[in-house]
């Protein structure tokens, strides 16, 4: 899915649950996180330890739907956010959530 595009009903049932616990991470953080903050929020939160191998795997393929944007902040350094596209998936979420969805 191109960044521009809407995001799709099916789109956040078809994401691992990580994989949503990702970009709700980047949700409440409210802008961009590198990835070690992103590691460390997805711990405190209750995922015990999460290692380099599971979690950036993870970022490049939500980079690659065009869910989030990847950045280099420095040779070692990259900084992830939300797409337009992310955002108004996890606000759809929230809304049927909420029941305020139609049927």
């Amino acid at each position: 899915m191109a960044a521009t595009e809407q995001p799709l009903a099916g789109d956040y049932v078809d994401l691992t649950g990580f994989r949503r616990d990702i970009l709700w991470t980047l949700y409440h953080e409210g802008g961009a996180e590198y990835g070690l903050a992103i590691k460390r929020e997805l711990e405190e939160s209750g995922y015990g330890e999460v290692n380099h191998g599971r979690l950036y795997p993870n970022l490049d393929a939500l980079v690659n739907r065009g869910l989030i944007e990847k950045s280099e902040i420095d040779a070692r350094t990259n900084e992830y956010s939300l797409t337009e596209s992310a955002t108004s998936l996890l606000a759809d979420r929230q809304s049927w959530e909420r029941g305020e969805h139609e049927v």
